[in-house]
């Protein structure tokens, strides 16, 4: 698909529809194409959110989330 500077501001929902159908949209100035939009690939995650290495890494952590906000929040206000 070509799209001119003008098609980026008016037509940004037919530039979206053409790159939803994986085409590549070739901008013109003055007729000349200048870049090109390339739709990105698609990556979708790998595994379950139970098998990254972070999860589970407070585990061992024995601070409550409350005693933990207050120590990072502690001594904002104090002089």
């Amino acid at each position: 698909m070509n799209a001119s500077i003008i098609d980026l501001r008016y037509k940004t929902s037919d530039i979206l529809a053409a790159l939803d159908k994986r085409e590549h949209v070739t901008i013109l100035y003055h007729g000349k194409p200048r870049g090109t939009i390339i739709p990105l690939e698609e990556t979708t995650p790998s595994g379950k959110v139970c098998q990254h290495e972070f999860f589970g890494m407070y585990a061992k952590e024995t601070e409550t989330v409350e005693d933990v906000m207050e120590r990072l929040r502690g001594g904002r206000h104090d002089l």
